[in-house]
């Protein structure tokens, strides 16, 4: 008989129910496939530059690597406009404020892991200017980065790239993750973020990789097959701020993580999403204890099966791998120095 069960993700309040019925082969192929298909020209790479010409921020990296960000040519959200909300009968709706860039992680062919982390802190580094940058404009509440890998995830083209997307509104996930650490703390008086870590270091079955300042791990109702998250171990929950020390270490973890997922599914279509605490107003709202409350993260989700109806229709994830055995394994596998 196959074996079942159900868990619950402490920090979204979502279910996964796990079945050994469903650990079956990936459908998604190897992304390598998409780069030995490609045959149109990258505008992303070096000598193409004038497909995007608007440079927002540019720095040179390791090995005639350069990291820039550009507008996106067809943005979901843009900076004209009002951000004030209004109704329209029953419904509310407002302009669709705010910004959307691509982070060009190189100028050469090379995937995100395969850069080394000191050329992947600079993408890091990018990520965290253009935060900053768009924080001045009062308008905009919350920010996040997002990495799609491969056509299953929704990438267009096999080119190492991330987008920033900058809303004039705190989004509904967010939202329910930030109540989730208020709610904790008010009841415990401490980050349910320093609990979940201090858990998976305590237990260490699930860790994949850690270092000085941050910790991978599978979490314990993973949405998918090899999820890996990815804690700092400082309390802090504003990306932009973390140290260039921070950086380097964030970019070791991201390079092991993403080496051995390849070696684990044979570079799998993924994405990778960082999450960072909102903006906060002068009126002392219910978000105030962020500070203490609140931790920024990254969570990279391979993307092995088109999202079923189970998944849309109840809210809850299905996987057939538990986090357990998949961490088991990713420590197994070495990483080239």
């Amino acid at each position: 008989m196959h074996r079942n069960e159900m868990r619950l993700d402490p920090l979204t309040d979502e279910w996964t129910l796990f079945s050994e019925s469903r650990a079956h082969q990936p459908t998604a192929p190897s992304v390598l496939e998409e780069h030995s298909a490609q045959t149109a020209a990258n505008p992303f790479i070096a000598g193409f530059e004038h497909y995007a010409p608007h440079t927002l921020y540019q720095a040179e990296a390791q090995h005639g690597g350069r990291v820039r960000v550009v507008p996106n040519r067809a943005p979901v959200l843009r900076v004209e406009g009002d951000a004030t909300r209004h109704g329209e009968g029953f419904y509310d709706h407002m302009d669709g404020v705010g910004a959307h860039e691509v982070i060009i992680e190189t100028s050469d062919s090379r995937a995100l892991e395969m850069l080394g982390p000191a050329h992947i802190a600079q993408v890091l580094r990018a990520w965290k200017s253009r935060i900053v940058d768009l924080m001045r404009d009062v308008r905009l509440r919350s920010f996040s980065i997002v990495k799609s890998v491969g056509r299953p995830a929704g990438a267009l083209l096999p080119h190492a790239a991330s987008q920033l997307v900058a809303m004039a509104v705190i989004p509904a996930r967010l939202k329910r993750k930030l109540e989730v650490a208020r709610g904790f703390y008010q009841q415990k008086k401490r980050s349910i973020f320093e609990d979940i870590l201090g858990e998976e270091i305590r237990t260490g079955t699930r860790v994949v990789y850690e270092n000085h300042g941050y910790c991978g791990f599978c979490p314990y109702a993973s949405r998918s097959p090899f999820e890996i998250a990815i804690y700092p171990k400082r309390q802090v929950c504003d990306f932009q701020t973390i140290s260039e020390e921070e950086d380097l270490q964030l970019a070791d973890v991201i390079h092991v993580a993403l080496t051995k997922l390849n070696g684990a599914l044979d570079h799998p279509p993924y994405h990778l999403m960082l999450t960072t605490a909102p903006t906060r107003t002068t009126r002392q709202d219910h978000w105030s204890t962020l500070e203490r409350d609140f931790r920024w993260h990254i969570e990279i989700v391979p993307r092995l099966y088109p999202l079923g109806a189970l998944e849309l229709a109840t809210g809850s994830w299905v996987n057939g791998v538990w986090p357990e055995v998949a961490a088991e394994y990713l420590r197994g596998i070495q990483v080239p120095e």
